[in-house]
């Protein structure tokens, strides 16, 4: 039989993967596994940890067979298509700016042998949906009736049967020590475990709960979507097959379409993974020098003196991850109250998120920058004291992180200035007077739209 070789990227994993599928039916199937200093040195090591376990259940799925290899992948690849005279090779299409980039030089280094593409990490490939007049949607909601409308296919089957080919490889990477963090349980079996426990058991209730950072009632599926030990056709499939209906299921899955959205809107301004979509906004003026660098070092490490901010931050840097919610009030703290630009943020967030995702982390910046693709919320700035109240009423998500303030009750816990001690001892006071920077941050804004 001939060798066609599976080259895996964000699709680790063995369900649902018609990559793996047209490489099975080209020939006997090298799975490769690519360790590209260009992404694995950006990292941040909850993201390499949770990584390496995913490659260590891939590999025991593939019974002992993946093959690691380290380097450039358009030296890699082709030096492996040429050792073991492989027919093709085989990929999920990568969307995004520098996967195009770096496929387009992998195709052009294996010469005669074909790079072939099949699916992509979303359930409707981005530039796909398209308005009438053929032209990409900027506005999410109209594209989300599109995309509900146009629907995706079904699940591939999980192939009862590879006829797993060798090689030479390099050994697994090994997961870096994140001392007592403890982070999501990576993998396949994992991803499949976790999600039939959402769906069984939290979905009807995700349209209540989701905002609430202090229960564990969201899917924490975006890791395994990132790295593909899970694909998003295979949630919405399990969603319609389970017959639920309702405002959870619903909110749901439009959470899911937000994730395809902003992969749709990066697909057609790759750019804007780092520059500005709204140009209008390009002339804002930023703080700078020692004390912004000062500033924002207190917002990294969770010392601004605002519990929910620093909560938020903590967790961060603890799990690798934070509930969306907290996303966007510690991104408004920076942007709006600090007054930072975006992109600080946004590159920092990618380097400490496991399931930092260029489109939607980025995208996510912007849209409370006020710079994405919805210009609307330039004006809004979040207060870190009144949404902690409202999202983390009885103050259990701030003691779980910040042990400075366990010992108050729900009233103080987000207003600890107001304790009849003050402040406890350890914990910094406030940096900054969030209303009088609310007034900086918007006069910022009109003056920099012309207002």
């Amino acid at each position: 039989m001939p060798t066609a070789i599976h080259w895996f990227r964000r699709d680790l994993r063995l369900a649902d993967n018609p990559a793996l599928l047209a490489a099975r039916d080209a020939g006997d199937v090298l799975p490769l596994f690519v360790l590209d200093p260009a992404l694995w040195e950006k990292s941040g090591d909850p993201r390499k940890h949770f990584l390496a376990g995913c490659l260590a259940d891939l590999h025991e799925a593939t019974d002992g067979q993946l093959v690691i290899r380290h380097g450039k992948p358009e030296d890699v690849v082709p030096a492996l298509a040429r050792e073991v005279d492989a027919v093709s090779v085989h990929v999920a299409g990568d969307t995004g700016p520098y996967g195009r980039t770096r496929d387009t030089a992998v195709e052009k280094a294996l010469g005669d042998v074909d790079l072939v593409r099949t699916g992509s990490a979303y359930a409707i490939a981005p530039g796909t949906i398209r308005k009438d007049d053929d032209t990409p949607f900027k506005v999410f909601t109209p594209f989300s009736r599109r995309w509900r409308e146009h629907g995706w296919p079904d699940p591939a089957p999980r192939p009862r049967k590879v006829s797993w080919a060798r090689a030479d490889s390099e050994d697994l990477p090994e997961a870096p020590d994140l001392g007592d963090t403890e982070l999501l349980e990576p993998g396949e079996r994992a991803a499949g475990k976790r999600w039939k426990q959402f769906l069984d058991e939290r979905i009807a209730d995700y349209d209540d709960q989701r905002d609430r950072p202090d229960l564990d009632t969201t899917s924490r599926m975006s890791a395994h979507l990132h790295f593909g030990t899970v694909h998003p056709r295979t949630l919405l499939h399990d969603i319609a097959e389970s017959g639920q209906k309702g405002p959870g299921v619903d909110t749901y899955v439009t959470e899911l379409c937000w994730r395809e959205f902003y992969a749709d809107v990066l697909w057609h301004r790759p750019e804007t993974a780092r520059e500005y979509y709204n140009d209008e906004l390009k002339g804002m003026t930023y703080a700078s020098g020692k004390h912004a660098d000062e500033d924002f070092e207190a917002w990294a490490t969770g010392r601004t003196g605002f519990p929910a901010v620093d909560a938020a931050m903590r967790q961060l840097l603890a799990e690798g991850w934070m509930h969306n919610r907290m996303r966007m009030i510690t991104a408004s703290f920076l942007v709006k109250d600090l007054h930072q630009e975006w992109t600080r943020g946004a590159r920092y967030f990618m380097q400490h998120l496991v399931d930092g995702d260029l489109a939607s982390n980025n995208h996510g910046w912007q849209w409370v920058a006020g710079t994405g693709t919805d210009a609307a919320p330039y004006f809004r700035v979040f207060n870190p004291i009144t949404q902690g109240k409202k999202f983390d009423p009885d103050g259990e998500y701030v003691r779980r992180w910040v042990p400075e303030l366990r010992d108050l009750d729900a009233k103080l816990v987000h207003e600890p200035w107001k304790a009849p001690d003050g402040v406890p001892e350890g914990y910094p006071e406030v940096m900054v007077d969030h209303k009088h920077e609310r007034e900086v941050a918007l006069d910022r804004y009109a003056k920099a739209r012309g207002r």
